[in-house]
């Protein structure tokens, strides 16, 4: 895959009573990635979506689907999402015990393995498996929470991992931005050094304005 403005829908912020139709928007626009948010109630204090979810959008669409799991114990679930046709997994450091191990797993499977880091949580965590990773999603609100604002200082931390990932040797690992993308900020990201936006409520999934398919038009026109 490409590097560089990649802009991944947040399919939890469709419209759960015509997902299909928005889905359909999606495709119109030719968005770059799905970003699946799963959650499961513990980890952060909402749920969202489902494998069943994910089986059907590839039976629809050959997108390619990152799937962010906000939840404990993300190994138990691997074997589900690649079933489901997940292409990229990414887990959070903060939910696994067993970060290696759980890696390993999702490269045998034969997903793409990433890890996501909350604000807080530092960059030198990702010290002994940066090279056995394509994607880090770096959380630029707090989890499980839509519409927040950014925290302003994210933006440094993208361009300090886009820096450490290059001089630990995986120059090629995407940065992939969850959270805070709006049409003000999403120069700013990439600019820093992010490859993928997740889009949300703040710039596609606005059907107030105008169509999905229109407003990444939109964002595409100013990056």
């Amino acid at each position: 895959m490409k590097k560089g403005g990649l802009l991944s829908a947040s399919l939890v912020c469709a419209n759960p009573l015509r997902i299909d139709d928005d889905v359909d928007e999606l495709i119109k626009g030719k968005v770059d990635m799905i970003h699946f948010d799963v959650m499961d109630g513990h980890f952060v204090t909402r749920y969202g979506l489902f494998p069943e979810i994910l089986s059907a959008l590839k039976k629809k669409c050959n997108i390619p689907v990152d799937v962010h799991m906000m939840v404990e114990n993300p190994e138990d679930y691997i074997s589900t999402f690649k079933e489901a046709g997940a292409d990229y997994y990414n887990v959070h450091v903060e939910g696994c015990s067993q970060l290696h191990r759980c890696i390993k797993k999702i490269q045998n499977a034969g997903m793409r393995p990433g890890v996501a880091l909350n604000p807080a949580t530092p960059i030198n965590s990702l010290e002994w498996i940066i090279n056995d990773i394509q994607m880090v999603v770096l959380m630029a609100i707090n989890p499980g929470i839509v519409g927040h604002k950014l925290i302003p200082n994210m933006i440094d931390k993208i361009s300090a991992l886009r820096k450490y990932s290059s001089e630990k040797g995986n120059s090629e690992l995407l940065i992939e931005i969850d959270g805070g993308v709006t049409f003000e900020s999403a120069s700013m990201m990439l600019k820093a050094g992010a490859d993928v936006l997740v889009c949300g409520t703040g710039t596609i999934f606005r059907p107030h304005e105008d169509s999905i398919s229109n407003k990444i038009s939109s964002l595409r026109s100013i990056l």
